[in-house]
């Protein structure tokens, strides 16, 4: 898995690299298509612009931008991936842990719960390991499946800073391409071309088209995945509590109690058996009268 997430990066990585080259070679290249109409052509000829801004305006904020690109768009793959169905609750898993917990192979399933990074397995393998007492089993649980859970957010919580730091980024590079801009007016004491001055200020603005760009899609990604990693990790969070149901052992009777079923004991009151009747003292009744 790592070496395909490395050459899915490096592909990403050519991408971006190469892309805005080629797409300027193929804006500037002439149209061989005779019937193409004026606003086509004009169309294409903005998107060369841009892209020729772009290209001319590469300094370390472009650089950064272009790095945090690759890797947003690599945390969005890997995110929507990850968290489905299928890979976060596995069913062939689950079914196996319950086989398991049915044939009381209760070793085999600590041994199967330690290296298997499911999240069910995750929130039951300290559980496991505080029985019998099913209390502590169930605290060591919900321990277990909020560590779980903030892991799980944590993971997709870089989209939401990488999203952040788009449009920051961008302000940094119009507000040092304006300062660049006013200092050429300032350097020819103010009778600098309009033209040229126009022309600075719109590669500076291309900074903040870019930390645009770059901060839509991974502040969107991260809404949506947000949403689907909650949705998963209280179900997984439901089906452990049910699996852990499974191996609560079942409680004991009274001892009194049995014993009284099997006739072998006398039932105590208040175990069992309901207490005796005290009688409540009666007042002495009258001397009767002897007959005259």
């Amino acid at each position: 898995m790592t070496k395909i997430r490395m050459m899915l990066l490096a592909a990403l990585l050519a991408a971006v690299m190469f892309a805005p080259t080629n797409l300027l070679f193929a804006q500037a290249a002439p149209d061989a298509g005779a019937g193409e109409t004026a606003a086509q052509g004009q169309g294409r000829a903005e998107g060369a612009g841009i892209v020729q801004m772009i290209v001319k305006n590469f300094d370390f904020i472009f650089i950064t931008i272009a790095a945090l690109s690759v890797w947003g768009l690599t945390l969005i793959i890997q995110g929507f991936l990850k968290n489905r169905q299928s890979v976060f609750l596995p069913e062939n898993t689950i079914n196996l842990i319950r086989e398991m917990i049915a044939q009381k192979r209760f070793k085999d399933l600590i041994d199967f719960t330690e290296t298997d990074p499911t999240f069910v397995s995750q929130a039951l393998n300290p559980a496991l390991k505080r029985a019998p007492n099913f209390s502590h089993m169930k605290e060591a649980m919900e321990t277990a499946i909020g560590e779980q859970t903030a892991e799980q957010f944590r993971k997709i919580e870089y989209l939401n800073i990488i999203g952040n730091l788009g449009p920051l980024l961008g302000l940094l590079g119009t507000v040092l391409g304006m300062i660049k801009a006013f200092q050429a007016v300032a350097a020819t004491g103010g009778q600098a071309d309009v033209g040229a001055l126009s022309d600075g200020i719109s590669i500076a603005l291309t900074h903040t088209f870019l930390g645009l760009f770059l901060a839509v899609p991974c502040l969107a990604a991260f809404g949506v995945l947000r949403t689907i990693v909650d949705r998963l990790t209280v179900r997984g969070a439901m089906v452990a509590e049910e699996l852990l149901l499974m191996m609560k052992p079942a409680e004991a009777k009274p001892a009194a109690s049995a014993a009284v079923a099997r006739g072998t004991a006398t039932p105590q009151p208040g175990v069992g058996a309901p207490s005796p009747t005290i009688p409540s003292p009666r007042k002495p009744s009258a001397p009767i009268p002897a007959p005259q």
